[in-house]
């Protein structure tokens, strides 16, 4: 079951490894010349509206030096952008099997729904962890293409494991979704939609005190990247409630799917 999924999604993981892969290393490689520039860029920052530098960040993070620059503009790719991925995989993976009309053949076989649903668990998980670690291992390929600027490695790990409990907040969530749906574009379409619009929440969050309350319905926010590299931690509250976010869709998939009734 876990052979057959898994290579079922390799070609897509393949793909969004090679995208976000190539997109960490050439954004890495582009900064010695962009510090060269230090001044031309803080003329730059000093000309856009105030609310897009909130918004990213830049207020908080000094993108002339290496770990606020990966902070700000590596940083955001991949929790974006993996979390995208995640939540595809995750809200497809469980709906697919009654929209392509393949879970009669799943049923016929001697293994139970839990079963089912724990190798698929297994797959989005393993796929979340590769992801995140192919971004990993392009990032330290990167900081040698900017050795002589210094990195803070410790806040590199935590921004890295903040990246994954993110990605799997997104992904618990939409797998949760994909056990209550019956078709792949409906189970997608809610999970994307949340991906972005808690991006989006993230942000206003950010741009306006009126609005800063969002930042407790906002995953993203949880993981904001300046707090992670100035304060060198994941604030705890915000870990707990991604651990609990997590455990609740996980421990709620099984129970729906359980008692769900099957089209074949």
């Amino acid at each position: 079951m876990f052979k057959r999924e898994w290579k079922r999604n390799a070609k897509s993981l393949v793909i969004w490894s090679a995208v976000l892969g190539g997109l960490v290393l050439l954004t890495l490689s582009i900064f010695p010349q962009f510090a060269e520039q230090q001044k031309e860029v803080t003329k730059l920052l000093q000309s856009l509206p105030p609310a897009m530098v909130k918004a990213f960040g830049m207020d908080q993070l000094s993108i002339g030096d290496l770990t606020g620059y990966y902070g700000v503009r590596v940083y955001t790719m991949t929790t974006l952008l993996g979390s995208v991925y995640v939540a595809m995989l995750a809200a497809n993976i469980v709906a697919k099997e009654e929209n392509d009309k393949t879970i009669e053949f799943l049923l016929a076989k001697p293994i139970t729904r839990r079963e089912i649903l724990t190798n698929k668990w297994l797959v989005v998980t393993v796929n979340t962890l590769i992801l995140n670690a192919v971004s990993l291992l392009v990032s330290f390929v990167g900081f040698q293409m900017a050795e002589e600027y210094d990195v803070s490695f410790k806040a590199v790990y935590l921004l890295t494991l903040a990246t994954v409990l993110l990605h799997f907040t997104f992904a618990a969530v939409a797998f949760l979704l994909s056990t209550m749906m019956r078709k792949t574009r409906n189970a997608s379409s809610f999970a994307l939609g949340l991906v972005f619009v808690t991006y989006f929440m993230s942000m206003m969050s950010s741009i306006s005190d009126d609005l800063s309350f969002l930042k407790y319905v906002s995953p993203f926010k949880y993981v904001d990247a300046a707090p992670i590299i100035n304060e060198l931690q994941i604030d705890p509250l915000y870990m707990v409630l991604m651990i609990v976010i997590i455990s609740v869709s996980i421990v709620s998939a099984y129970a729906i799917y359980r008692k769900k009734d099957i089209v074949v």
